[in-house]
């Protein structure tokens, strides 16, 4: 029985990696699973300096998923370099860095610095606002998604997937213009911008007023998304979005996800990844299925 897949060139032992933001960079969890079961482990986003993130409260839960507004709070990518990435490197895992920017500058001189790196994707997170337009995120143009690929692509050593934003009216449009950027595969989807307010205190849940939703929810949003990309473009795609058992990794795939990013789930049920392998490789062994490839994108 084959679970391995052919990820924009790189070759993974199973399609089941991390979603960005929920895992670390694999240190708090690696008591609790065996980081060299993973296809892979995305790391939080890494930017060119640290970044605090957000003023508290920044997460809350809403009814099937929660909201969160961090800020994308990170150490920067010179100790990423020095600390993360030797301690990932001792699993037999891919690495997959996450990337995020205020400004296409930013974006370039992390993904320079990456370079040299011994990492195996870049995931560029552009859903992070654009502070030279305005705020705008850089995924909600087609425009900029495509400057952004092609400039980023200049620079990477490795292959770079985009992670697209669903927060716009045609994810398929976004999608396109990553792939005539140059993009080597697209993951998504990202978080849906949410609100909750607290009634008895009268304002709003989180400090930051709005977060971004993610979890079951947001789930049947995302496999439509992915298998309206995985029918737009013929890079791969990386699916994602209220991901929390096998079945639910296996929708995914089937709607043309060649690998699947287990997110939210991993707060509640740390050990989410290798169960859903399992049950993958369980329901492949109960179905007579021999490759995964049979279930990639089976139904059209």
């Amino acid at each position: 029985m084959n679970l391995s897949v052919d990820f924009a060139g790189i070759q993974m032992k199973n399609p089941v990696t991390t979603a960005s933001g929920t895992f670390g960079s694999g240190a708090e969890y690696s008591e609790f699973v065996d980081l060299g079961a993973l296809g892979a482990v995305t790391t939080k986003g890494v930017a060119s300096v640290p970044w605090p993130g957000n003023k508290t409260p920044r997460i809350c839960e809403t009814y099937g998923g929660m909201l969160n507004a961090i800020g994308l709070q990170n150490p920067g990518i010179d100790l990423f370099a020095e600390r993360d990435i030797p301690f990932l490197r001792k699993y037999d895992t891919r690495i997959i860095v996450n990337v995020c920017g205020r400004t296409l500058e930013e974006y370039v001189e992390v993904v320079k610095r990456l370079a040299s790196e011994d990492v195996d994707l870049l995931e560029i997170n552009i859903s992070c606002p654009n502070v030279e337009a305005g705020g705008l995120a850089f995924g909600q143009d087609p425009k900029m998604v495509e400057n952004i690929t092609r400039r980023i692509k200049d620079v990477a050593k490795q292959p770079v997937i985009m992670k697209l934003s669903p927060n716009v009216t045609d994810i398929a449009l976004m999608a396109k213009a990553a792939e005539a950027g140059g993009a080597d595969a697209v993951s998504l989807i990202n978080t849906l911008t949410g609100m909750k307010i607290d009634i008895y205190r009268r304002t709003f849940a989180l400090a930051n007023k709005t977060g971004g939703m993610s979890g079951p929810a947001v789930k049947p949003v995302a496999v439509r998304m992915v298998y309206q990309t995985a029918q737009a473009v013929k890079i791969p795609v990386l699916g994602m979005g209220g991901i929390c058992t096998a079945e639910d990794a296996l929708e995914f795939i089937m709607a043309g996800a060649s690998m699947v990013a287990v997110g939210t789930a991993n707060f509640h049920n740390p050990t989410a990844t290798v169960d859903i392998i399992k049950g993958i490789e369980d329901f492949m062994r109960n179905n007579k299925v021999e490759d995964i490839q049979e279930l990639i994108g089976c139904v059209k």
